[in-house]
């Protein structure tokens, strides 16, 4: 097994994401997985708009800033130019599943031959903690102050089980709440570049993580949060592939 606990060399700088911000951990987990598989010196990600685009400044491989929504998009456009690379966007549920749901949907349906990581945290960070297409009900945000009522928001959208009916090479759901779940979901997203790298087509990668801002909980309640709530909702395991 790999020292899980030696800093990856991929890692270029410290993070600047809030104490406990599943942000953060992903950034170790994907600077390990590219450097694991052989992917790091080829690796060009599209960052969406959000808490998440931060992590350009963290890992040091190839970067693009996308507009709002649009990251799956400008990834396909770089994967059908520079083919020989490892192309992924990298997005949260705000920017994947609500502004940029027809991408993210047209990114699966034609099976463009990129990854997509995304980052579900049920609230929109950035802007100050709104509802996601992914909060749960009774979550409380500043635009449901009284808590998400499915009668009024719907039910939350479980993405990875919508891109599971396409065409796709692989898709996921995994979770960084423990260390048995952030290998697991590491062992996904290998998967998921070896599909890219075979050329069987899209893979889709969902990770639930924590926001203890706006959840507005310490950091170790977050981690709780997700094993004993959210993952509950949204089940994790393999969908596809």
């Amino acid at each position: 097994m790999a020292n899980v606990l030696k800093k990856p060399e991929l890692i270029i700088a410290e993070n600047g994401f809030c104490p406990g911000c599943g942000h953060s951990t992903m950034a170790k987990l994907l600077c390990d997985v590219f450097e694991e598989t052989g992917v790091a010196d080829i690796a060009i990600g599209a960052a969406a708009v959000g808490c998440g685009c931060m992590i350009k400044a963290t890992m040091g491989n190839d970067w693009v800033q996308a507009q709002h929504g649009r990251a799956a998009a400008v990834a396909a456009g770089m994967k059908r130019a520079r083919p020989d690379n490892f192309v992924f966007s990298y997005q949260g549920d705000g920017d994947a599943g609500a502004i940029g749901i027809a991408e993210t949907i047209y990114a699966a349906k034609r099976n463009e031959k990129i990854t997509t990581i995304f980052i579900n945290n049920g609230v929109f960070g950035m802007t100050g903690g709104q509802t996601a297409p992914t909060s749960l009900e009774g979550q409380i945000a500043t635009t449901a102050k009284n808590g998400v009522d499915y009668e009024v928001f719907g039910e939350p959208l479980k993405l990875a089980e919508l891109i599971s009916t396409f065409n796709v090479g692989y898709a996921a759901r995994g979770s960084i709440a423990n260390f048995k779940e952030y290998q697991t979901t590491k062992g996904y997203i290998k998967k998921a570049i070896e599909c890219q790298k075979s050329g069987k087509g899209y893979s889709f990668v969902e990770i639930m993580a924590p926001c203890p801002t706006n959840w507005k909980l310490s950091a170790t309640d977050a981690l709780d949060h997700i094993e004993n709530v959210t993952s509950k909702y949204f089940e994790l395991g393999e969908l596809k592939g």
